[in-house]
């Protein structure tokens, strides 16, 4: 069984591994455009950012909390307020570099926190590829013993068939003899072959 061999673009494979950093730049290039636009020093617009992230916040801590936790909303409402806190920060600082700072530091959050799931991820894959590898081998051996068992009985069956037909000609040829009688034969009282072998005959 041969498998398809799949090419993956080098796009493809590096485009997870871009997304923490496309994902923090993008939160500080519109934090910085909302910063432009009138937000610098804006109390008001802080405060509005203060108070979605912590909304966010509070939502991914009531998610992971309890039994019945659900670890992708909180992942996802946590990434949410840290977003919020980066934009709201983008947008009221007057310089850059606390910004930068800020976008640094959620970046390498944003980067630890993937690389925990990447390793899970690849684990299970490992698991898997090993799992379908195993069953391949058990799916190829079984294979192997049916084609051994089929042409076993194949050349039985060719067997059987050849001497068949080495009979048959013998009894023709043994017919066709000069001076051969089978009246003379029957006559002279020999046994007759049993009723089963002349049906296999």
């Amino acid at each position: 069984m041969n498998e398809p061999i799949t090419y993956r673009h080098w796009a493809i494979e590096l485009a997870p591994k871009a997304a923490p950093a496309l994902a923090t730049t993008t939160v500080l290039i519109l934090g910085r455009i909302w910063n432009a636009n009138g937000a610098e020093h804006s109390v008001g617009n802080a405060a509005l950012m203060v108070v979605l992230a912590t909304g966010a916040a509070t939502a991914g801590a009531f998610a992971s909390g309890g039994r019945s936790g659900d670890s992708v909303i909180a992942g996802t409402a946590f990434a949410a307020s840290g977003g919020l806190a980066l934009a709201g920060v983008a947008g009221y600082a007057d310089g850059l570099s606390l910004s930068i700072l800020l976008w640094a530091l959620a970046t390498a959050i944003a980067y630890g926190l993937a690389a925990r799931y990447w390793r899970t991820d690849r684990h299970e894959t490992v698991a898997h590829e090993r799992q379908t590898l195993g069953r391949r081998e058990d799916h190829a051996h079984v294979e192997r013993v049916e084609a051994l068992r089929a042409g076993a009985q194949i050349e039985v069956a060719r067997s059987c068939a050849a001497y068949a037909e080495q009979l048959a000609t013998a009894l023709i040829t043994r017919a066709t003899l000069p001076g051969f009688n089978p009246q003379a034969i029957s006559e002279a009282g020999l046994p007759e072959l049993p009723t089963a072998h002349r049906k296999d005959i």
